[in-house]
């Protein structure tokens, strides 16, 4: 039994897979942190370009 307990404790297959899975959900997350945080600005922005689109007329 302690044979096992000493493997299992020294074994570390798998260590790169878990830190590749909290890594990537906490680029994941920090991306949509970002998202949430600009989406009204741009959203905004986007709007003000449209009317100032529509605003201007064109010479025949």
């Amino acid at each position: 039994m302690l044979n096992f307990i000493k493997n299992f404790r020294n074994d570390e297959d798998g260590a790169v897979t878990v830190d590749f899975v909290v890594l990537t959900a906490a680029i994941v997350l920090l991306g949509l942190a970002v998202g949430s945080a600009i989406g009204g600005a741009a959203r905004d922005l986007g709007n003000n370009i449209a009317s100032n689109i529509a605003s201007v007329t064109v010479a025949p």
